[in-house]
This record gives structure tokens, C-alpha cells and sequence, in this order.
């Protein structure tokens, strides 16, 4: 724990480095190379906050979270309209959903393919829902024993869950790579193929929440045609996020195969082909997130016979790109969040993360033990091993200009419940990957997991 202790000064140092360009932006304008100059101040400390954190041995993107409320500059609402921050924040999702796609592959998985889509869909919709209604039961207690802390919505509370339905793979994996040689290589299958594919499946967890919330707003409609309406809503959405996702799939190959040159040009097709599934799909009313991880899986799954071009090449090329965009969704979150609304709502926080790890996430792979061909020990060590990360952070900017919609409030109410909610998420994505980034490695020792027995 003293070592955590460690990160805080080494990040107010870092701050105080930025001191003079915060006071430039406090005396007005600032130009564009100190604005550039600020810019390239940021990214490097996120890389100092990278090497921070994995020295103490949390996930690096816990070091570059804790930097964004470090810095937390009034410049960033100078500059970064409400607009601009979910521009920022929808294209870093789908480049991070199109990079999933890419890196899940099926044929790596060598029988454990079915377990895999449970835990992935299944285990999205079952811990969604129980944790929702632990949210809940959690603020209504809270509310009665402590009046100062509001009563959230249900409806806010299962948008909660909905934005913490899927785990991290980045996250996963970098605190894996610090135990490599303990855990079994067909537990990292598992994992990798789980935190590709419940990206999608939370999202579309979260749309259909949202849209029968919202359509719960209207008092004079009847349940069954509720039911029917966002259900015929949600198989459009899907359903023409697949097709589109398949006909930029096919487009996508023609370019890669007959346009490529140079293996130079991957990078800038790779990140085209992204934003073009997201947002023709969009214009088109479907969902965009769904058709860049389609595409990227589709693709990543393809035969090539362009001598410049592999799966392997798209996919390398595009990690660096796709590690950015994850930094920069941490980072962000971190400058625009007001952290003294953790002195308000630390206990909600604290509480609804130990649920989600010691009983949310637990029951949601139990459940589906009996499909696993995995060993008792090796279910137990999955149980622990799904850590938040980028996702759910770029899910909260998006759900908060739904949430007029979703709640009916307005004014001061409505500004209270965009507080607890954002904090609710800080909190536990930071216990998350802090309690389980520090623990991972003795639960693996403690589960008798060795470097012999890694299969």
C-alpha cells in the first residue's frame, strides 16, 4: 500500500512542471505552440505515469488516470467544448473496438470457442443486471442512513453497470505480463477472446438499456408495445451494424489487396477503414461501434494475398495506435473529472467496487461453469481477473447526454446525478484495477499455479 502512496507525489511533481503553462492559461489566451507545448507535456508524462505504475505493479493506464486529476487544468474547459470531448471520446471507442475485433481470433482458442462467447455475451447481461440492482440497493441504503447522499435512479444504476460491463484486455494482459510464466497459456485465451468480444456486447447492453428507459418516459405506452418497439430498435441497430460492418469488410479487402503499396500505408487504412464503419453506420442509424468491431474481426480473420500485407501486419500496426487512443481515454476522463466529488461519494464508490469484484464477477463465471473446460482452479483465477478499463470511461461521456433522457431531470437534480455518476465509475475503475493489478499475482501463487504447471 506505501508504494501506491508513491505514485502521488511523483505525479504532483510532474504537475508542478506544467505550473507555468497553467498560468499562462489563467492571463488569457494561450497560442498555439504553448498549446502544443502542453499537449506534448501531457503525453510525456503519461509515460513517466506508465513506468510509475508498472513499477509499483497496477496496470500502467491506473498511473495515467491519477495524472489526468493531477493536472486537471482549467484549459481543458476552455478549449474542449461538451461536443468535442464525445467527438474525442466516441472515435477513440471505435478504433479500440475495430483493434479488439482485429485481435480476436478463433482459431487460437482450440475448443474453448463456446465458453469463451458465454462468458463474453452471457457473462455481459448477467453481471449488467445484478449489478445494476446491487447499485441500486446500495445508494437507496446509503440514502437512508446518510440523507446527504442522494437516492439514485434505477435507470442511472443500470447504466452504471451497463458502461462496467466489459473488462480491459490491455488492462488484462499488461497485469498478466507480470505473472506470464504462472498462468496457463488457454486462461490467456480465455481472457483475451472474453475482453475482445464483451466490448460490443456491453455496448449493446447499454443501448438497449437506455432506449427502454427512455422509452419508459412516455406514460401512455403500453409495456407490450414498449417491449416490441425497443426490441425492433435494438435488431435494427444491430442488425445493420453487422451488414454495414460486412460491406465495409468487403470494400476494406479490395483496398488493402489492390490499393496497398507500401507496408508503410497500413496505419492510415487501418485507421480509415475504422472510422469509416463507424461513422457511415451511424449515418446510416446503426450502431457504429458494432460495425468497426465487425469489420476489424472480419478482417483480422481473412486470408491475404497481397505480398505487402498479413493479419499479423494490420494488427501490429495498428496496436501502437490503438494504445494511444486508450491512453488518451484516461487521461481525459482524468482532466475532466472534479475530484472533490470523491469526498462526497467514496462510500458508494467503495462499496459497489468490492461487490463488483468479490461478488458480481465471481457468480457471472460460476455460472457458466459447467460449459468450461477449464479446471476449478483456473475458473477461480478467470473469476479474478476482470479488470475495467478504457471502455467503460469512454462509454460515461456518452451516456451523460442521454441521461436527461433516460431520467426526466433537470436542472440542479440532473447536475447531481451526472456527479454520482461519473464519480461511481472513477471510483471503481480505479479500486479495480489498483485491488486486482496488486493482488493478481499472490491469488495466482496462492491457487498453487507455478511456472512448471503453465500448460
Amino acid at each position: 500500500m506505501m508504494s501506491v502512496l508513491l505514485i502521488v507525489p511523483a505525479f504532483n511533481l510532474f504537475d508542478a512542471t506544467l505550473a507555468p503553462l497553467a498560468l499562462a492559461a489563467n492571463h488569457g489566451p494561450l497560442s498555439v505552440p504553448t498549446v502544443i507545448a502542453l499537449i506534448s507535456s501531457f503525453f510525456f508524462g503519461a509515460l513517466i505515469a506508465c513506468k510509475i505504475s508498472l513499477h509499483v505493479g497496477v496496470p500502467s493506464i491506473f498511473g495515467v488516470l491519477i495524472l489526468g486529476v493531477c493536472i486537471n487544468l482549467e484549459l481543458i474547459n476552455e478549449y474542449l467544448s461538451p461536443t468535442m470531448v464525445e467527438v474525442l471520446q466516441s472515435s477513440s471507442l471505435a478504433l479500440l473496438l475495430f483493434y479488439a475485433g482485429l485481435s480476436t481470433s478463433f482459431s487460437k482458442l482450440k475448443g474453448l470457442v463456446g465458453f469463451g462467447l458465454l462468458l463474453a455475451v452471457g457473462g455481459v447481461i448477467v453481471s449488467s443486471l445484478m449489478f445494476g440492482s446491487l447499485i441500486w440497493l446500495i445508494a437507496v441504503s446509503l440514502h437512508y442512513f446518510l440523507p446527504s447522499l442522494p437516492a439514485l435512479p434505477l435507470s442511472v444504476c443500470f447504466l452504471v453497470a451497463a458502461c462496467l460491463g466489459s473488462t480491459d484486455a490491455s488492462a488484462t494482459m499488461n497485469v498478466l505480463g507480470r505473472v506470464s510464466g504462472l498462468v496457463p497459456q488457454r486462461v490467456k485465451c480465455v481472457l483475451e477472446f472474453e475482453s475482445s468480444l464483451n466490448d460490443p456486447a456491453a455496448i449493446l447492453f447499454l443501448s438497449a438499456t437506455t432506449g427502454v428507459f427512455i422509452a419508459m418516459q412516455e406514460p401512455n405506452m403500453m409495456p407490450l408495445t414498449l417491449i416490441a418497439e425497443q426490441f425492433q430498435s435494438f435488431l435494427r441497430n444491430v442488425g445493420s451494424g453487422i451488414l454495414c460492418g460486412l460491406i465495409l469488410t468487403y470494400i476494406a479487402q479490395y483496398v488493402l489487396k489492390g490499393v496497398l503499396i507500401s507496408r508503410d500505408q497500413v496505419l492510415v487504412l487501418g485507421m480509415s477503414i475504422a472510422m469509416a464503419a463507424y461513422g457511415f453506420t451511424t449515418l446510416f442509424g446503426g450502431s457504429g461501434f458494432i460495425a468497426a468491431f465487425v469489420t476489424g474481426c472480419f478482417l483480422s480473420n481473412n486470408i491475404y494475398d497481397n505480398p505487402y500485407l498479413t493479419k499479423e501486419l494490420i494488427e501490429h500496426s495498428l496496436e501502437p495506435f490503438s494504445a494511444l487512443m486508450e491512453l488518451m481515454v484516461f487521461l481525459l476522463f482524468g482532466m475532466l473529472f472534479d475530484p472533490s466529488l470523491l469526498v462526497l461519494y467514496w462510500l458508494p464508490g467503495l462499496l459497489a467496487a468490492l461487490v463488483l469484484m468479490l461478488l458480481v464477477r465471481p457468480i457471472s463465471v460460476i455460472l457458466f461453469r459447467r460449459f468450461s473446460p477449464l479446471t476449478n482452479r483456473e475458473n477461480a483465477l478467470v473469476c479474478w481477473c476482470g479488470l475495467r478499463g478504457a471502455v467503460p470511461l469512454a462509454l460515461v461521456y456518452i451516456v451523460l447526454t442521454e441521461l436527461k433522457s433516460v431520467t426526466g431531470l433537470v436542472g440542479e437534480e440532473l447536475v447531481v446525478v451526472q456527479e454520482y455518476f461519473q464519480a461511481l465509475v472513477f471510483m471503481i475503475v480505479v479500486l479495480n484495477l489498483c485491488i486486482q493489478g496488486l493482488t493478481l499475482p499472490r491469488y495466482c501463487q496462492w491457487l498453487g499455479f507455478s511456472p512448471s504447471s503453465n500448460d
